[in-house]
């Protein structure tokens, strides 16, 4: 191809990819992060990690708090800006880490999208099951690559069990437990709050409320958010999506059919929270079988993680997983073990997220593996909050009560 051709053809190709560079398979790629709190400067910190290793680097941050956006900037030496808009502006970042409150995923995503850049998204991918149809509808339209922040799907064994399982190793499963549990005292969720934080020029606590009610100023509010229905699904969004979505990988599934939850606030009464400390959820997949989700804020003790089938039991392991046969069918189940590869780690579930972008690697969690563990949470949600046993309708892919 003579340089005039080649000029040409790269002029169509970018063109048609909008403003986005045109990735080869060694190229650096540039990231920009929205949301700059704890859980982004984890995964900033990794970055930094990766940027020989990976070859890549973090050039643009964005916060609507100046003092945590100025802290990213320190540790990363990127640019700022206030206005995430503006850093979605800038030509040269290939994929953009979204690390906002949930209220504020869909908006982010939706914008990242129509700036032609690629996406890490922390779960939940939405807070909302009507947020995330419009997120599937806008990335399935465009050539963005989205990997949804469940890094337990960086882990191989749920892949693996679900082979087994399909080719009918365990028999019918009939039913999943699973938990994310921890224990609190005083009070549960609350994260430190700066005393330099106030509203002003320096953080848009009106921006941040995004589209919920506007409410004056409460620190715990901004700082502790998880504990707020405004912004978040509590204990299913933050916790439970990241167990649901493994057994619906391992399983094979997708939108629940029935859905109950129980729980409140049993241990820590007086808290200002909206959200309970103790959650439990049932739900009915259309395969036939019930995933069990357990979780307290105010008791850590594990619950095994199973998967009963009728003719033996699958266990996850921090090694992988174990099949155990039923006592009746130990003629015909041999005991297996699997020995994980991967594991659940933000390194690898970013690293993924880079072969997608470089080599066209299948992502560990997309759009609609982040769609399914949605609609598991916020029917959860929704069966708790009403007291309520609720449904999904099908044809018009939404919640309404059974």
């Amino acid at each position: 191809m003579s340089e005039l051709s080649r000029r040409i053809f790269l002029g169509a190709a970018s063109t048609a990819l909008g403003y986005s560079r045109i990735i080869g398979a060694n190229d650096r790629l540039r990231v920009g992060v929205i949301g700059c709190g704890g859980k982004a400067t984890g995964h900033m910190r990794i970055l930094n990690q990766m940027k020989e290793t990976d070859n890549c680097e973090v050039i643009a941050v964005s916060d609507l708090y100046t003092k945590r956006m100025e802290n990213a900037a320190g540790f990363t030496g990127a640019k700022q800006y206030r206005d995430y808009k503006q850093l979605l502006a800038v030509k040269d970042i290939d994929w953009v880490l979204i690390g906002t409150p949930e209220h504020w995923h869909c908006q982010n995503v939706l914008d990242t999208v129509d700036a032609d850049k690629h996406i890490y998204c922390e779960k939940p991918m939405t807070r909302t099951v009507e947020q995330s149809k419009k997120v599937v509808a806008k990335v399935k339209a465009s050539k963005v690559k989205m990997q949804v922040g469940v890094q337990g799907l960086s882990d191989d064994s749920y892949e693996a069990a679900h082979k087994l399982i399909k080719d009918g190793y365990i028999g019918r499963p009939l039913l999943a437990q699973i938990d994310y549990s921890r224990n609190h005292s005083g009070d549960f969720w609350v994260y430190k709050q700066d005393p330099d934080a106030k509203p002003g020029p320096d953080l848009d606590w009106d921006k941040f409320q995004g589209y919920n009610k506007k409410r004056p100023w409460d620190p715990d509010r901004f700082f502790s958010w998880r504990r707020y229905w405004d912004y978040s699904g509590g204990i299913a969004a933050d916790l439970l999506v990241h167990r649901v979505t493994r057994i619906i990988r391992a399983l094979g599934l997708t939108f629940p059919e029935y859905v109950c939850a129980t729980g409140g606030k049993y241990q820590f009464r007086d808290s200002k929270a909206d959200i309970p400390d103790t959650m439990n959820v049932l739900l009915d997949y259309p395969e036939g079988l019930t995933v069990q989700l357990i979780s307290s804020q105010a008791n850590e003790t594990p619950v095994p993680h199973l998967i009963r089938g009728h003719k033996a039991t699958l266990e996850f392991t921090r090694k992988g997983f174990t099949i155990t046969p039923q006592k009746q069918y130990a003629n015909e189940v041999k005991p297996y073990e699997h020995v994980k590869t991967g594991g659940e780690d933000v390194m690898l579930h970013t690293r993924n997220l880079q072969n997608s972008i470089r080599n066209n690697e299948p992502l560990r969690c997309d759009i609609m593996t982040g769609y399914y563990g949605v609609v598991a949470s916020e029917m959860g949600v929704m069966s708790l909050r009403k007291r309520k046993y609720v449904k999904w309708d099908k044809a018009k892919e939404r919640i309404v009560l059974a």
